[in-house]
């Protein structure tokens, strides 16, 4: 399946993610027609209004219709609707942009048409949801993790890859297990102190009207992804909750750490935890 002809590709979930993808599959000029499944009417009738996707069919017609399927719905409907849809494809190529992949790769892997799906997590979002939401260029420059391609066709894996490529992003590839480990450090913890950090502020300060009026660059950036949708990332937690609960124990005991040395008045202490916490220049910087 040649990258250069563009295909007529249907989208199963039209919000962020989705809509996004929409925009670069179009302005790379890799799409002849854009088609949408959207269980939310709201978001059916935003998607068109932005220009999203050309029309939405039902979920049949649109597999039978389209030549590139991607699914960019919660990661727990993931889980059942992949299923469904290798079963109604012949060789088209099946792709989703989801944040966890052991779970939705078990449910597949005895599947006959298991080479025609590759899993992929494009490393990007934002704290919106909906079509709304949506943004240009939003993929160019970050990473993609491909999983376990080796379960994939080989032309199905070539065409994702250099879609990807194409909308200027950089190729890792990883097993599911690892890939899900991973995230949970470097994504999941980060959404989980947000939520938490957020939960706290507001919990002690009841004016809410005085954070405002004092938050800083730093709070704002902080508590950030608290305003991430829950119907996206509950299913996430609850997806990946053994590598969450690994990383949430260490994170805690940091938290004690620091916890007690404020409460001893060490100065040594703090100066250290900090100093230690400064190397992370040497992958951020």
């Amino acid at each position: 399946m040649k990258i250069g002809n563009r295909k007529k590709i249907a989208i199963i979930g039209v919000g962020l993610i989705g809509g996004s993808m929409a925009l670069q599959l179009h302005e790379k000029k890799l799409s002849s027609r854009l088609i949408g499944v959207e269980a939310s009417k709201e978001h059916a009738e935003q998607a068109l209004e932005y220009e999203l996707v050309d029309e939405f069919l039902p979920l049949d017609e649109a597999i039978a219709t389209a030549e590139i399927i991607i699914l960019a719905i919660p990661v727990n409907k993931m889980v059942t609707l992949l299923p469904q849809v290798l079963d109604k494809v012949t060789d088209q190529v099946v792709f989703d942009l989801g944040s966890t992949k052991t779970a939705v790769i078990e449910a597949v892997k005895h599947h006959p048409k298991r080479g025609r799906y590759v899993a992929t997590h494009p490393m990007w979002g934002t704290e919106y949801s909906g079509p709304k939401a949506a943004v240009r260029g939003a993929f160019e420059g970050k990473a993609v993790i491909i999983c376990n391609p080796k379960e994939s066709d080989p032309d199905a894996l070539e065409w994702v890859e250099k879609m990807y490529t194409k909308i200027g992003m950089r190729l890792v590839q990883m097993e599911a297990k690892a890939h899900d480990l991973h995230v949970a450090y470097v994504s999941h913890i980060s959404h989980i102190t947000s939520f938490a950090l957020a939960n706290t502020v507001l919990e002690k300060e009841k004016v809410e009207s005085a954070i405002f009026e004092i938050a800083s660059a730093g709070f704002e950036s902080t508590v950030r992804l608290a305003k991430s949708n829950p119907e996206m990332w509950v299913p996430i937690f609850l997806q990946n909750r053994e590598n969450i609960i690994d990383v949430l124990t260490e994170h805690i005991d940091q938290l004690t750490r620091f916890k007690e040395s404020i409460q001893t008045n060490d100065n040594a202490g703090l100066q250290a935890l900090i100093n230690d916490a400064n190397k992370i220049k040497r992958i951020i910087k």
